[in-house]
């Protein structure tokens, strides 16, 4: 029997036999996908994880069975098997031939032969129960949360596995009574869909906080009559405004009057905070303050606007790289600006409105953020709701940057890398192009002026000086103009620049240098924007817009934008964290139709992230050594940390008139450069290709990664170059490439990949062919070729291909197809019959068409 006739005829009815379908609460998933292939060019992929078999029992996944055809031996199974519950984290898994089982245990390493498969309820027993969830009301509870499906938004969205393990680590996590929950998964794999589906069957179970005591559940227990069966009082809580609105906006599914967005206007204007609901939305901002301005704020922006605390600091200063976006960015100074009184019905900080057992659960998204650092005052928040169980959600494993999350959450209950987000075809992958320019670095020369400011002579201001302590315009025209002229102008990208002063100069650039005739082609967002920034970024990500196409940024964008066709990203400023690096490559990970790849422009060197351990190794310890810190003491006037006692109102600076004092800021220098000098500028491209685990690989690997092995055409470039210099044999081997995946649309974007779209196809097959060989303009190959070509022809032939040669630069290797010939005749002389009587019939026509293309290709070009 064939594999699908053993399955029918000899695993199916086992399967029944054993209480599988059969057992109320039982199912069997057949050729469940689950990767979804690797992304390749064109629109093809590579092969998908599929597991023949998936044993479901009370709605969760329990086993997975690999099966073969009764001809072969039961062992040929057994890798996938492994591989497979490797990959759904299932602690069983088979291996069939439908006359053998083969069990493996990926807990214990047991395997071997075995009669049956295990019944529903043996392996609930073996998988959940035995050493999990063995007390009755923690079992009870995981079996409540298991029961509600995961909610598909309408048919339009299903849960990928990595997605239904975390949802189902976090749910299991709170089953055993555990209040401090950490899920790490790489950007753009959807940690707010899991946030989505973690509060729909806590929504639908009606589990709440009445449901604990001292970590244990109490339903079903002696205390059950404490237990209250209420909706659950959710809080997503993010750090900006557009975070928490996309997490508002993936929450729909749940009834509309379920969903509250908690808004720092209404708070005012009430005089309290909004109680009725079960999914509550906000920022950190607007639960830190009560900062009031007559009772109205001034910013138009004025949640972000509000000053975020110690997470952001350097010793109580606002670092360079952030002070711009944290600071209140009214126009001008507003003296009113006070906190509350103890008249005022804000007399607390927001958050302390509530009372401190008022949620029931609380995600906080990007938790690596501030949330949970010992010295933040974001921290305060968290502490005030401890009761509450609290999920983080992060993208970092690293620990070095965020000791105080790990410390805080433990370890994660589940990860998924980014490595393992692209080789399973859920994240794109990426191609880096590095930039060096002769302006990278500078020292002043007094043939340039300084239009600003005071240089120090001799000083060398390199990469982390330039936009914040020197400006040279010049130098940013050059970096705009090798970006515009390399990039595809159409597609959409990010510019991440040092300031938001250098955000706008870098946009304006853009506009000057685009070809769009949109004034709104590149747009700035950041905190300086505000809603005008706002409405940009939201069309932005909207992928049936294309115009704004690009923006530029400073800090604001470096995380929280879901944009999909995002297809570059620029390095205009350094980023010195590798926690920042990830969250900013992470941008141009997510998936969109006819996306095969993204690409990152490093004018930074940005590039060393990848060869460190930890760009996605595994987390590693955090240091230790040093004395502990010593807990926080509590003020002794209001008994809180961090305290909360009334401030005197702040007053602006005497002498500057700033309430954030400027005087002490270091004036920015601005050079121009000598009359020509910005034209001596020199730069230089280097393309270089990285694995999914950030290690460097060759062209041909990469290639092969993305579009698999072109297939076996042709034996040697000697063959090939026969093969592609006559139009008929070149038309057989571009039909044989269509048949086997590669048409023009894949074979177009091979050559896009490998920055060959002035270069002819048959250099883009040599290349991959032999990597040493770098593709040539057609431009080159024909000035290469053209005294070759020309030596025996007579006038009125040498203008007629020369004719040709001008379409085949300008247009690539389609021009000389045999089919294109009757057209490129009546485009030169009108009609086929003013050809002849210039060119002969149309067998001389056509041997001499033929015969000029084997001098073009058939020599080696130098």
């Amino acid at each position: 029997m064939n594999e699908a006739e053993t399955r029918a005829d000899l695993i199916d009815p086992k399967l029944k036999a054993c209480g599988w379908g059969v057992v109320e609460g039982s199912k069997i998933l057949r050729e469940y996908p689950i990767t979804a292939g690797k992304i390749q060019t064109g629109g093809i992929r590579a092969k998908k994880m599929t597991a023949d078999y998936v044993l479901v029992y009370k709605g969760i996944k329990l086993a997975v069975i690999e099966a073969k055809s009764d001809d072969l031996g039961v062992g040929e199974g057994v890798a996938q098997a492994k591989q497979y519950a490797a990959k759904l984290t299932l602690e069983t898994t088979y291996s069939t031939n439908g006359k053998e089982i083969y069990s493996i245990c990926m807990k214990t390493g047991a395997e071997g032969l075995v009669a049956d498969y295990l019944t529903p309820e043996q392996l609930w027993k073996k998988s959940i129960d035995n050493g999990q969830l063995i007390i009755e009301n923690e079992r009870q509870w995981f079996e409540k949360f298991a029961s509600v499906p995961f909610e598909d938004v309408g048919g339009t969205k299903g849960a990928r596995y990595y997605q239904e393990i975390a949802v189902q680590k976090t749910l299991e996590a709170v089953s055993k009574g555990e209040n401090r929950i950490l899920l790490t998964l790489a950007t753009g794999t959807g940690k707010t869909f899991i946030a989505f589906q973690i509060a729909w069957k806590l929504f639908h179970t009606r589990w709440n906080l009445s449901a604990m005591d001292n970590g244990k559940l109490k339903i079903d227990s002696e205390e059950k009559n404490k237990y209250h069966a209420r909706r659950p009082r959710i809080l997503f809580l993010a750090d900006r405004n557009i975070l928490a609105n996309q997490a508002f906006n993936a929450f729909s599914a749940f009834p509309e009057d379920a969903l509250v967005r908690i808004n720092p206007k209404e708070i005012r204007k009430g005089g309290r905070v909004p109680t009725n609901g079960s999914i509550f939305f906000t920022i950190f901002q607007t639960f830190m303050t009560s900062l009031v301005d007559n009772g109205e704020l001034t910013m138009d922006n004025e949640e972000e606007s509000l000053p975020m605390a110690a997470p952001l600091m350097d010793n109580g200063e606002l670092t360079m790289d952030n002070e711009e976006e944290c600071l209140p960015m009214a126009a001008e100074p507003n003296p009113n600006y006070q906190l509350s009184t103890v008249n005022s019905p804000l007399s607390n900080v927001n958050y302390q409105l509530y009372p401190a057992d008022f949620f029931d659960f609380i995600i906080i998204d990007e938790c690596h953020r501030g949330g949970a650092n010992d010295e933040g005052n974001w921290r305060g928040i968290l502490e005030y709701f401890s009761p509450a169980v609290q999920l983080g959600l992060t993208a970092t494993p690293k620990r070095k940057d965020n000791v105080d999350t790990y410390r805080y959450f433990g370890e994660p209950v589940y990860v998924y890398s980014l490595k393992e987000g692209i080789n399973d075809g859920f994240l794109t992958p990426f191609k880096v192009k590095r930039i060096k320019t002769t302006l990278d670095d500078y020292i002043y020369t007094s043939d340039d002026q300084i239009i600003e400011g005071e240089i120090e002579e001799g000083k060398l201001y390199t990469e982390p000086d330039f936009n914040k302590i020197i400006e040279i315009k010049a130098r940013e025209a050059k970096r705009v103009q090798i970006y515009m002229d390399d990039a595809n102008q159409k597609e959409k990208a990010i510019i991440f620049c040092a300031t938001q002063d250098h955000a706008a100069a870098v946009r304006d650039l853009v506009n000057q240098y685009k070809k769009s005739t949109h004034p709104d082609y590149c747009v700035r967002v950041t905190a300086n924007d505000g809603q005008i920034g706002e409405t940009f970024l939201e069309t932005f990500q909207d992928n049936e817009k294309t115009i704004p196409t690009i923006l530029t940024t400073s800090q604001k964008l470096s995380t929280g934008v879901d944009a999909r066709n995002i297809r570059n990203i620029v390095l205009m400023r350094p980023v010195n964290s590798m926690i920042e690096f990830k969250q900013i490559v992470g941008r141009g990970t997510r998936l969109f139709d006819g996306k095969d790849f993204f690409t990152i422009y490093d004018f930074v060197d940005a590039y060393h992230h990848f060869s460190d351990p930890e760009w996605d190794g595994e987390p590693l310890e955090p240091a230790t050594g040093g004395e502990p810190k010593p807990p926080k003491t509590p003020c002794k006037v209001c008994g809180q940390s961090p305290c909360i006692c009334e401030k005197p109102p702040a007053a602006p600076c005497e002498i500057c008139g700033e309430l954030n004092c400027i005087c002490n800021r270091i004036r920015k220098i601005k050079v121009k450069l000598k009359d020509g000098k910005e034209r001596e500028i020199q730069s230089m491209i280097s393309t270089s290709f990285w694995s999914a685990d950030g290690k460097p690989i060759s062209a041909e690997e990469f290639l092969n990664n993305l579009f698999g092995e072109l297939p076996n055409l042709f034996k040697s470039e000697d063959e090939l170059r026969t093969l592609w210099s006559n139009p008929i044999t070149r038309r057989t081997l571009l039909e044989k490439l269509a048949d086997a995946g590669f048409g023009k649309e894949e074979l177009g974007a091979l050559q896009k990949l490998i920055d060959a779209e002035k270069s002819d196809l048959f250099d883009v097959l040599e290349y991959v062919f032999n990597s040493d060989i770098k593709p040539m303009t057609r431009e080159a190959r024909v000035a290469a070729a053209q005294a070759t070509i020309f030596a025996l022809l007579d006038n009125k032939q040498k203008e007629f291909i020369e004719f040709v040669l001008s379409k085949y630069i300008e247009s690539g290797v389609e021009e000389l197809d045999q089919e294109k010939l009757p057209i490129l005749l009546t485009n030169k002389y009108q009609s086929l019959e003013d050809a002849k009587d210039i060119l002969g019939d149309v067998s001389n026509i056509s041997r001499l068409f033929i015969e000029f293309q084997q001098h073009l290709y058939k020599q080696k070009v130098a």
